[in-house]
């Protein structure tokens, strides 16, 4: 299984980005998939989650900002961000559980 995530970089606070993750190795459209984001000197933060169905959840600091999708087609999983604020500085990563354990190699994410 591998997870390869892009989109990352360096915005203003107020700004948007678009991460993207795109997997291979598992039947992607079988797996809930999942954001997580790990900001210097702190432990891993969940963001958001849809699951197989195309239902979705977020942590209480996104929600209202960012939109978790994902196309099956091209197995790939995406993260708009929107209205990006200092503190949403992390590296985030896709995942195959809500904890962050089965991730990808992350994107770093800066806003300042």
């Amino acid at each position: 299984v591998q997870l390869v995530e892009s989109g990352g970089g360096l915005v203003q606070p107020g700004e948007s980005l678009r991460l993207s993750c795109v997997a291979s190795g598992l039947a992607f459209s079988g797996y809930d998939m999942h954001w997580v984001r790990q900001a210097p000197g702190k432990g891993i933060e969940y963001v958001a989650r849809v699951d197989v169905i195309n239902r979705t959840f977020y942590s209480e600091d996104v929600k209202g900002r960012f939109t978790i999708s994902r196309d099956n087609s091209v197995n790939t999983l995406y993260l708009q961000m929107n209205a990006l604020k200092t503190e949403d500085t992390a590296k985030y990563y896709c995942a195959l559980d809500p904890k962050g354990k089965r991730r990808g190699q992350g994107t770093q994410v800066t806003v300042s």
